[in-house]
């Protein structure tokens, strides 16, 4: 009788494509208005459950080139309007990371305001945290958020904190920033930002001032972990 054919276990090649199917990071949403402390609050996050467990991803990566030919075109152009974002390319690498697959992140320059040749790779962890003004603004977003986090502050703590961040970090005058929150960055917030806090699971108020609300935030975040 001719030799029967040696039986292949696998069990082992499969591993890792059962391993991928069951690769399902939970995505987290920090929204807020300008100043209002998310991006603190999402780093107290990072800080507190670990770098190596988290991956970060930031909305203002994904801002669209901007046409302009003078400064006065880029001064009125509206950067807190949602259709200044490439939206789109968010959504699909926020799905692939969902999946599984990395991505590579845009890389802006806002000195030029455009988008750079060069690319961040990101890969998914068991969470993802996504930050920004506007997340819960497109439907399609926040379909892929599964805990929405909405920090909340006063009007005129955010404002104070938006003029010390653009005079030291981008060289702007307090004229400028000022003209550019009454044109365009308040009635943003009025329209979209604000009201989008109804779409939230929790409300932080003060932001990163705020650590019985972060110990909560950062308890739950282990809590997702403790399965992954």
């Amino acid at each position: 009788m001719p030799a029967m054919p040696a039986m292949i276990d696998t069990e082992p090649l499969l591993q890792p494509l059962l391993a991928a199917s069951r690769f399902r990071p939970c995505v987290l949403g920090v929204a807020g208005g300008t100043g209002s402390g998310k991006t603190t609050v999402a780093r107290a996050i990072v800080d507190a459950v670990g770098a190596d467990r988290i991956t970060l991803i930031e909305q203002d990566s994904y801002y669209s080139d901007v046409d302009w030919r003078t400064e006065t075109e880029l001064l009125h152009h509206n950067f807190d309007h949602p259709s200044a974002l490439d939206n789109e390319l968010l959504v699909a690498h926020l799905a692939a990371l969902k999946a599984g697959h990395p991505v590579e992140v845009p890389i802006y320059d806002f000195v030029r305001h455009r988008r750079t040749t060069r690319t961040k790779r990101v890969t998914p962890q068991p969470v993802i945290i996504l930050e920004g003004i506007l997340i819960f603004v497109e439907p399609n977003l926040r379909e892929l958020l599964d805990f929405k986090i909405y920090v909340d502050t006063d009007a005129d703590l955010r404002l104070i904190r938006r003029l010390g961040r653009d005079m030291a970090e981008r060289g702007r005058s307090v004229q400028d920033v000022l003209r550019q929150y009454l044109e365009t960055v308040r009635p943003m917030h009025l329209e979209f930002v604000e009201p989008s806090k109804r779409w939230a699971d929790i409300i932080i108020p003060e932001g990163g001032e705020n650590k019985v609300a972060l110990e909560m935030v950062v308890a739950h975040v282990q809590q997702l972990l403790g399965g992954r």
